[in-house]
């Protein structure tokens, strides 16, 4: 009797996992705001972002404002007040695309934007692309402006990962949270803790992808790069199941 229970509970265990598998294999197909895949392309694209800033325009984060931060201050104990205050504008312009981000949930934006996760990628992407078109002649301060105030509106308006709170483009909160699910996995043996330390690992893993991706072709094709960033937001955005009531809800 008791081997017969065993089996029973293999079984079972072992079809929940052949579901979880094959949920997993078509997130694809049924891509969310919340979804592993959309986080996992959206971390490419923040890392893809900082690389080409940092590598085309005089070595600024677009996306990282604990990293301009930290260089303002650097540079600023250094004496050099003008390279240091060169990292305070994107910063401003990452605040004002949290005020746009929030603005986007207001009614009578969303009556005439009903679904404002699609909202989002297609503006983004559109700025990349006008962003590609500017000549290198273009101050480096108005590029990264530019893109730090589209990368705050992406990362204020994504802000769920399945069920847990994370970042599409930093990684400090991701690597921290990816951490503490592997304890939790390995020391009460938890499943779900296991089942988020893989989604976070993806999601840290991507946003390195996209950084050796920026870097790469940036020093390759220029300031004209960051179509590749503009293509995938694009596809993204395509394939995105959205809810009209999802960033709504989750925010």
């Amino acid at each position: 009797m008791g081997k017969l229970q065993a089996l029973r509970r293999n079984h079972f265990s072992g079809l929940d996992l052949r579901k979880n598998l094959y949920k997993r294999r078509t997130f694809v197909h049924r891509l969310t705001a919340e979804s592993v895949g959309l986080g996992i392309l959206l971390a490419v694209v923040g890392g893809f972002l900082d690389a080409y800033t940092y590598v085309s325009r005089d070595g600024v984060f677009a996306t990282s404002q604990t990293g301009n931060l930290v260089l303002l201050g650097v540079e600023v104990a250094h004496g050099e007040w003008t390279q240091g205050l060169r990292h305070l504008p994107p910063m401003f312009a990452f605040v004002l695309g949290v005020a746009v981000a929030e603005g986007l949930k207001h009614p009578h934006i969303t009556r005439t934007f009903p679904h404002p996760a699609r909202t989002v990628l297609l503006l983004e992407s559109i700025v990349l692309v006008i962003v590609g078109t500017w000549p290198v002649q273009v101050p480096n301060m108005v590029v990264t402006i530019t893109i730090a105030f589209v990368a705050s509106i992406q990362i204020s308006s994504f802000r769920t990962l399945v069920k847990w709170p994370y970042n599409s483009a930093m990684v400090t909160g991701n690597l921290r949270t990816a951490a503490q699910a592997a304890y939790t996995a390995l020391i009460f043996h938890d499943r779900k803790g296991l089942l988020q330390f893989l989604d976070f690992t993806l999601i840290i893993a991507s946003f390195l992808l996209g950084a050796l991706a920026g870097t790469l072709s940036t020093l390759h094709w220029g300031t004209k790069a960051i179509w590749i960033a503009s293509g995938i937001l694009l596809c993204a955005m395509l394939v995105l199941n959205a809810n009209p009531k999802t960033l709504l809800n989750k925010s």
